[in-house]
């Protein structure tokens, strides 16, 4: 797959701050998408992921999202380093995530002809930063790409907060290199190796920049209120 350096990405420091994640870039301490995502949640989204961990117990709860966490850790990586070399290693340290990845490869990278960056990360001059696992062409289009593990798969209307993630990301990258981003592709795969794609374009891409937005506006008018100091 060939890499295109015509956009340099900037490097940075990531921190933590009142327990929340930030950038620390040009600058500026600016707090991640995740963070934003998460400290503006519906409460009916909130008490369900409380009543999940009440049922599961918390202790399971918590075993399961490491679980989760860390495979996803080992699948991104493998994936990054196919990115890179062309290539999968022949002995696999991890062959879950390994074989998690290698259906993205298949399925979903098949798909991407070059890429601009990996983990390239992205920020919005005095709202907010993160970084986004592949900025390249889909299909013959720019596109921000994600790479999600999930232990079962997704309904479309269960992945809001990853389309809010891809939305950011681009308007983002348009604010910066002055591109027109209007694609995001999340390439899924479950620990059973069951691949979806879900491709966010056109008015409903629209739709999730739109609503990112508004969460800023009330991530930092909460802040505001209680006197936290995010920027």
């Amino acid at each position: 797959m060939k890499h295109n350096t015509k956009f340099i990405y900037p490097k940075c420091q990531r921190e933590f701050i009142n327990g929340k994640r930030h950038y620390d870039i040009k600058s500026e301490k600016l707090p991640s998408v995740t963070t934003i995502i998460s400290a503006t949640e519906s409460p009916e989204k909130t008490a369900s992921l409380n009543a999940w961990r009440q049922r599961v117990g918390v202790k399971k709860a918590a075993l399961i999202t490491k679980e989760a966490s860390d495979r996803g850790t080992s699948m991104h990586s493998i994936l990054e380093d196919y990115m890179i070399k062309g290539q999968l290693d022949l002995v696999p340290e991890n062959v879950l995530p390994h074989n998690m990845a290698i259906q993205i490869i298949q399925n979903g990278l098949s798909n991407v002809t070059e890429y601009y960056g990996l983990e390239a990360v992205l920020y919005y001059p005095g709202l907010y930063a993160g970084a986004t696992d592949v900025v390249g062409v889909h299909k013959g289009e720019d596109a921000i790409i994600d790479f999600k593990q999930t232990n079962q798969p997704k309904k479309r209307e269960w992945i809001e907060d990853y389309c809010l993630q891809l939305a950011a990301y681009a308007m983002a990258h348009n604010f910066i290199y002055k591109t027109s981003i209007s694609k995001g592709v999340i390439m899924m795969c479950s620990k059973d190796n069951f691949y979806q794609e879900f491709i966010i374009e056109g008015k409903e891409f629209q739709k999730y920049q739109h609503d990112f937005l508004r969460k800023v506006d009330q991530y930092y008018e909460h802040n505001k209120n209680v006197g936290v100091e995010s920027k």
